[in-house]
């Protein structure tokens, strides 16, 4: 059992029997990426991704349902949860910044074809890493997303002025400027900021590592998040259904795609078929939909475990 405290809020992790999982530290230039290993240490893991403004632990309840021999690192991306955040005066471009950083991990450790699974933001990173390096991917795994976000030429332009101005809004906040509040204020303020896609249980799983008692030195009592508020504003640099269409036609791996329902709401749901379907052109596709919001695998993993055990145990 791992234990912890925040001011006097006890959180305990119950795993099952024969379940194990350590927290790692990964280097990076800026500082560190955060990460949970679950199963043996001495196999290659498959690498778990979370969506945007997540961390690590949207998959604290559907790996334990894995069989105690799968090995998965579950990453919180720069800025999220646990790990360092850029530097001032650096964009997040979180689509283009997590190929890199999935580069960067697989040489770190010197892996070869591996098996990505990825929520929302974590699955378009998994898909543009699967187009980028094609030969260094056996399998893909993308809940309820097909590939980056899609937003029209027009979109970007008139979004820039505002979102580079907000930028530099957030990179000014000073730590005294921060919100905080009590922890059920806000675990109450994460259920509302996800509309019904998670359950308040789940919205206090994934605050053991997106949230943090205020530093003493402030003199305030409360939490605050702990993921950058600049990651608002990470919406710079989005792509075409061009694009992501092209992008698409570089996969060859093995993909799994499990589309919730009633899911995300997806603006323009043909492109996410479209996208399904120009995959299908070159890889291997499995194509699944499944009840639940658009955070299943958090709020709902048993409703995709057996389609994700079958995929691994399929090849």
């Amino acid at each position: 059992m791992a234990q912890g405290n925040m001011n006097g809020h006890q959180i305990q992790e119950e795993l099952p029997l024969g379940i194990k999982v350590e927290e790692i530290e990964i280097p990076v230039p800026w500082g560190f990426v955060a990460g949970r290993w679950w199963g043996p240490r001495d196999k290659q893991p498959i690498i778990a991704l979370h969506g945007w403004q997540d961390n690590a632990g949207t998959w604290d309840n559907l790996v334990p349902l894995l069989p105690v021999t799968a090995a998965v690192l579950c990453l919180d991306l720069p800025g999220h949860g646990l790990s360092s955040h850029y530097p001032t005066g650096m964009h997040y471009y979180i689509f283009w910044d997590g190929v890199s950083l999935l580069r960067r991990i697989v040489k770190h450790f010197g892996w070869s074809k591996v098996t990505l699974m990825g929520h929302s933001l974590g699955g378009a990173l998994s898909f543009m890493y699967a187009a980028s390096f094609p030969d260094d991917v056996d399998r893909i795994i993308c809940v309820d997303i097909a590939s980056p976000a899609v937003r029209e030429p027009t979109h970007m332009v008139n979004s820039t002025g505002w979102g580079v101005d907000k930028f530099l809004e957030y990179e000014n906040l000073t730590e005294d400027k921060i919100p905080c509040y009590e922890y059920d204020e806000m675990i109450d303020i994460v259920c509302d900021a996800y509309k019904g896609s998670v359950s308040k249980e789940n919205c206090k799983v994934l605050m053991k590592r997106g949230m943090a008692p205020v530093p003493a030195h402030l003199n305030k009592k409360g939490y605050f998040f702990k993921r950058d508020p600049r990651l608002k504003i990470a919406g710079l640099a989005m792509m075409s259904i061009e694009t992501a269409l092209a992008y698409a036609s570089k996969v060859k791996c093995k993909v799994l795609n499990i589309r919730a329902l009633p899911g995300q709401k997806w603006e323009r749901l043909d492109y996410y078929l479209d996208i399904v379907n120009k995959l299908k052109e070159t890889a291997d596709v499995t194509y699944h939909e499944v009840e639940g919001t658009h955070h299943v695998q958090l709020d709902a993993p048993m409703n995709i475990v057996h389609l994700i055990e079958e995929f691994l145990e399929q090849y």
